[in-house]
């Protein structure tokens, strides 16, 4: 018989791949020129993750930075990021980039084991820099469209190609390692506070600029992850915003703030809240992300 662990990971993760398949029907409506074809629902889903950010997520990260010493915030966001690191670098080698793929092997394995498990970032030091990827990367690399720009409830910006690495981003994180619901929503909820914390500064220089946030988001968003895909070079033709003359490199200071926090709170949610949401959902009635995660936008 299988763990009931095991059991409630393949729910969540079904939960997930159920909602990602039911997505794809976005898949014909979005252009090149028009990335964005269910705007007045994504802005509702926006507007409610914004409500539950300032009210709850918001609060309770700053707290945490304010009761929590800084080495433990840091030892625990280095545990994160180790086991995010695995999927990272298992989308490495699937993109090809086996040289990259190789020092990644390298820096998981000397954080587990000099660095305990993670807790001690040791290969930053020495220059084995942390990669940053997932599958909805690895599917632009080998040529999938972004389709339709989605905004999930709780997760944050995403695409219908991105979405799809929501159940991988799901599986590589903390929350894995709960036996039980308990301490899944537990590790959840302390990996998503514990990204959020380190968002503040970015969150705030967005509230300060954007004029028009949920805009701002998406565009940012969407050449954050352009540049990821293509390594910062991409090509003219999958151009992704409305107006052919900008520049898909020149990503402003405050866009490059911006995406990054909405990545962030994507990866975090995905890699945490998610898993404690879907979990309930698979076990109750009704259905179920760096907050924030870090570095430049995609499509």
């Amino acid at each position: 018989m299988m763990p009931v662990a095991s059991t409630s990971r393949l729910r969540r993760v079904a939960t997930l791949g159920a909602a990602v398949l039911l997505a794809a029907t976005l898949q014909g409506c979005a252009t090149r020129q028009h990335p964005d074809p269910i705007e007045s629902w994504n802005r509702q889903v926006f507007a409610f993750n914004e409500s539950l950010d300032a009210n709850v997520l918001r609060p309770v990260a700053t707290g945490y930075n304010e009761v929590t010493p800084e080495p433990v915030r840091n030892s625990l966001r280095n545990v994160f990021n180790n086991v995010r690191d695995v999927w990272s670098t298992v989308n490495l080698l699937l993109q090809g980039r086996f040289r990259d793929g190789t020092v990644s092997v390298m820096r998981v394995t000397i954080n587990t084991t000099l660095g305990l498990g993670g807790l001690v970032d040791w290969a930053t030091p020495m220059r084995l820099d942390r990669p940053n990827e997932d599958f909805g990367q690895t599917l632009g690399v080998w040529g999938v469209k972004p389709g339709a720009y989605i905004v999930w409830p709780v997760l944050g910006p995403s695409t219908l190609r991105d979405s799809v690495s929501i159940p991988g981003d799901l599986y590589f994180s903390a929350s894995t390692f709960g036996d039980t619901d308990a301490a899944t929503f537990g590790l959840a909820g302390l990996q998503l506070i514990s990204v959020r914390a380190g968002l503040l500064d970015a969150t705030g220089l967005l509230d300060d600029v954007a004029l028009d946030k949920y805009a701002f988001t998406r565009d940012a968003y969407l050449q954050r992850r352009q540049n990821l895909i293509y390594e910062g070079n991409p090509p003219d033709e999958d151009e992704p915003l409305d107006d052919p003359s900008d520049d898909p490199e020149d990503v402003p200071p405050a866009a490059a703030a911006a995406s990054a926090s909405a990545e962030a709170t994507t990866s975090a949610t995905t890699s945490g809240t998610t898993s404690a949401v879907t979990s309930s959902a698979a076990s109750a009635p009704a259905p179920a992300p760096s907050t924030p995660a870090s570095a430049p936008a995609k499509p």
